[in-house]
Formats: C-alpha cells, structure tokens, sequence
C-alpha cells in the first residue's frame, strides 16, 4: 500500500502524544481495527479488514470551501426537512470536525448551535458544551464528518437522546458505511465510501 508507512508514523506520532487508538482513528479517519494494525507494525501482514483513507484537506483548509460545503448541507436539511415535514432548532457539531460544519450551518439556517463532545471512554456518555446551545426538547440535526464503524455517532445519537433532544438528521461528509440511519435517525452524506464484495 502506498503512504502506510507514513500512515504508521502518524499513528505512531499521535499515539505518543497521548492520544488514545479511538482518537487517532477519528483524526485519521480509518477504522480502530485499522489503527491498532497500524501501531503495531504488522504491516507485513494484512490489515484486519478493508479500510479507506479519507482526507478532506482540500476543504478543511479555508473556511469560505467549509462554508461552500456547509451550504449544501443546509439545501438538504431543508429537502427532508419539507419530505419529512419537520423543523429543525439546532445543529450539533460532533467535535471535533463536525463543529466547524454545523457552526456554519447554524448561520446559513439562523438556527441554534451546539457542540457535542464524544467520550473517550467506553461506558461514559458524551457531553454538551456549556458555551452553547442546549438540547433538551429541541429537534436537532448531528453534524460530522466521518461513519467508519458508526460506533462514534450512534453513540452520539443516544447521549443527545438521553439529553432530551429530538434528533431529525445525521449529516456526513463520508459514511464508510452501508448505514441509512442510525437508530430510526436518517444518514445523509456527499459520499459513501464502502467495498464492493
């Protein structure tokens, strides 16, 4: 494979700067399988399972291209806002990639915003941060950028749940995934990324 070994450096960089295999994955954007491959070099050896790479740079880089992205996700919450017919009061960005999409959603909509930050820790929910907008009683749309597994958002889903919050949407720059919804919660994405067997 071309890149792994510097794909292994990385993983092997942000391991040592503390960073827990959950985390790389998610800054990575490959699977936990994938990283703890990776991590203990046995590249030789084939990878536990398909995995793709996925790197948006070329969006993340200037905020007017996040902007340009978050527009279209704006014109599909309203598209299965009007087929569904639901309305939305505030958009989560799951952190950290998600924020800066859902912030500027939040202002194309002039809906509320909110940031939801995953734990780290298997059996402990996330939480919301106080500097912004709750989500008790409100219908929300979840924005991210990545489903690998799906492990990170549907647990997202159930602590926003367990918040009181109605979740209407996932919005996905790249699901990984054959995944259309996420405890009866609709998926949408500009791509899907999946392997054809």
């Amino acid at each position: 494979m071309k890149g792994i070994d510097d794909i292994h450096n990385k993983a092997l960089e942000l391991k040592e700067s503390g960073m827990s295999d959950k985390e790389i994955a998610r800054e990575l954007h490959l699977s936990e399988n994938t990283i703890v491959w990776l991590l203990t070099k046995k590249v030789e050896s084939k990878p536990p399972e398909v995995d793709v790479k996925i790197g948006w740079k070329s969006l993340g880089v200037y905020g007017h291209r996040m902007s340009s992205l978050s527009s279209i996700f704006s014109d599909i919450i309203l598209e299965e806002a009007e087929r569904r017919d639901f309305e939305v009061d505030t958009v989560v960005g799951v952190a950290i990639n998600g924020i800066p999409l859902a912030a500027y959603i939040s202002e194309e909509l002039g809906l509320e915003f909110s940031v939801y930050r995953p734990s780290q820790n298997t059996g402990s929910p996330g939480t919301l941060s106080s500097n912004f907008a709750m989500v008790d009683g409100k219908n929300i749309v979840v924005v991210d950028d990545f489903i690998g597994s799906g492990e990170t958002m549907k647990k997202s889903i159930k602590d926003l749940k367990g918040l009181g919050a109605n979740p209407m949407l996932a919005l996905i720059i790249v699901n990984k995934t054959d995944m259309t919804d996420i405890d009866q919660v609709p998926v949408r994405s500009f791509i899907r990324a999946r392997p054809i067997a």
